[in-house]
């Protein structure tokens, strides 16, 4: 069967100068856009076949289906273990990217309260694609310090801020990220039931850290926030000690996040 146009030309003066439809509708004129809106507009309700695509657009099913493919291939949808449609992790990681400044402005006196309270360097990371960056950092002034510059990109591998952008993430996404993680899911899972993650000798030998999440309005993980040193000062349980601030600094960047987008 061959496939319905994508029908993104341009409209002719005739189709311009007819009367308009008023179907509900959004018309931005770029037949392509529109269909691709339609099929994350039905999306935001749940997961979908290709079925239940059809039936929620009213798209033709080949287009409906190369339009759901393509926007897999970007992330922006992606396959659950049912094989159904859903939205992908693309959408979280922009949200990330254009709530980083708000978070910039908020985090650097929380970074130095971490760093006065716990005596360790401290950090934020965000995930970018199958790699994690900082965006924010202090350090000790001197002695024995887990130096991590701003921008530098760690991987999502090992460490407790990985283990914090992973833990929450879709149950695909989990899984893949797992794949040659040097954590578990069983230890994922106790991230999510008690809130914060540490890790010992898991990054790099002789370094500990202890992170927590950091979130955007709708509750999803946008960020970490961790402190990190050696070892052999923190501990080989650093989290009965340190988790409490790093869950405080956490907390309390998420709330500024929240407030600034409610526009107080």
């Amino acid at each position: 069967m061959a496939e319905e146009p994508l029908d993104d030309a341009p409209a002719t003066d005739d189709q311009s100068t007819a009367f308009p439809v008023d179907d509900g509708e959004i018309h931005s004129g770029v037949g392509v856009l529109d269909k691709t809106v339609k099929i994350l507009d039905a999306l935001e309700s749940g997961p979908a076949t290709l079925g239940q695509l059809v039936a929620a657009t009213g798209l033709a099913r080949p287009t409906a289906h190369r339009l759901a493919i393509a926007l897999e291939r970007h992330r922006f949808v992606l396959r659950d273990q049912h094989s159904r449609f859903a939205l992908g992790s693309r959408f979280a990681e922009l949200a990330a990217a254009a709530g980083e400044d708000r978070l910039l402005t908020a985090a650097g006196p929380i970074l130095q309260t971490l760093l006065d309270r716990t005596g360790e360097s401290a950090q934020i990371y965000r995930r970018q694609g199958d790699q994690r960056v900082c965006i924010a950092a202090v350090e000790r002034a001197s002695g024995l310090r887990d130096s991590i510059p701003v921008g530098a990109m760690l991987s999502m591998e090992a460490g407790s801020a990985a283990q914090i952008l992973l833990a929450w993430e879709d149950s695909e996404r989990l899984h893949q990220g797992l794949r040659r993680a040097k954590f578990s899911a069983t230890k994922l899972a106790s991230v999510r039931k008690r809130g914060w993650s540490e890790s010992v000798n898991e990054r790099e030998d002789g370094v500990c850290s202890i992170s927590a999440p950091i979130r955007n309005a709708s509750g999803q993980v946008i960020a970490a926030i961790s402190i990190s040193g050696p070892s052999g000062r923190m501990g080989n349980s650093p989290g009965r000690r340190y988790a409490p601030l790093v869950m405080a600094a956490g907390k309390y960047l998420t709330d500024a996040l929240i407030k600034a987008s409610a526009g107080r």
